[in-house]
């Protein structure tokens, strides 16, 4: 069977609709959402609207969760406090548009799903908020995937995509303490695979081009796609809704834009 893996569609329901085209023309049979329905993008409430018409079987993002339960990221989560109150701007406006029943879809949404041996989650299965990254130490990223017990997890959230194979037989881990001889314990555990399906609506691979994953379930096959589509109508509507300009001028670039911060102690170091 073949499945699309969406994720971070950030209110950009441009992107969604031309990657949903992309997915009926790529035929796939089922499609999953790893949530940030919302955010930065100016049409929230046309995206969730799309996403519930559709059944499309979603986890909660950080935005959906902020959204829903006030802002509860840590305090140092943004590079600098000129982007804190950029993104307190961008929560306040999406918080204020979106409508009751939107609201408590997104209330609804879960953490995290399994289907087979699947697993789905926005950020990581720790948090919505953790990042896994592509150069994550290759110890802490097959914990993730077996904390999970499925073989392959999807994830979001960094806006990049990739696919990251997990070999546990090339992994050691050197135990140690006192009156005990230090241990190299080597690990064998099966394949596993981090599969990150990028960004719909806020790519930030270096293009302003939608992404998304194709799996095939029988053959493991995975398939990045990448699909065009008029990114300009939604720069143009940011502006219009009176969202920071920059979300446009990123979006049109496909890449992240954050100022060296102000006070150093200001970074995530978590």
């Amino acid at each position: 069977m073949k499945i699309a893996v969406m994720s971070c569609i950030h209110g950009n329901s441009e992107a969604l609709d031309a990657v949903l085209l992309d997915i009926d023309q790529e035929k796939a049979e089922k499609i999953f959402c790893l949530g940030d329905l919302v955010g930065y993008g100016p049409e929230p409430n046309a995206v969730v609207t799309k996403i519930r018409s559709l059944n499309i079987p979603t986890c909660a993002g950080c935005w959906d969760e902020d959204i829903v339960e006030g802002l509860n990221a840590c305090d140092c989560s943004y590079p600098s406090l000129l982007a804190e109150k950029r993104g307190k701007i961008a929560h306040e406006w999406t918080n204020q548009e979106i409508n009751p029943e939107n609201r408590e879809f997104l209330a609804q949404l879960p953490h995290s799903f399994r289907e087979a041996n699947l697993a789905f989650v926005h950020g990581s299965p720790h948090s919505n908020h953790e990042y896994l990254l592509p150069e994550l130490d290759a110890f802490a990223a097959l914990e993730r995937v077996l904390s999970t017990n499925a073989d392959v997890l999807f994830c979001g959230h960094t806006h990049v995509p990739y696919v990251r194979n997990l070999d546990g037989s090339s992994l050691q881990v050197c135990v140690k303490g006192e009156g005990i001889e230090e241990q190299k314990i080597k690990f064998n555990t099966p394949l596993k695979q981090i599969i990150n399906v990028g960004s719909v609506g806020e790519p930030r691979h270096g293009r302003p081009n939608a992404t998304y994953v194709i799996y095939d379930t029988d053959t493991q096959a995975v398939k990045l796609r990448e699909v065009p589509y008029n990114y300009q109508q939604t720069c143009a509507a940011i502006i219009e809704k009176g969202l920071p300009a920059i979300f446009a001028w990123r979006l049109s670039q496909g890449l992240e834009y954050a100022e060296r911060a102000d006070d150093p102690t200001h970074v995530c170091t978590k």
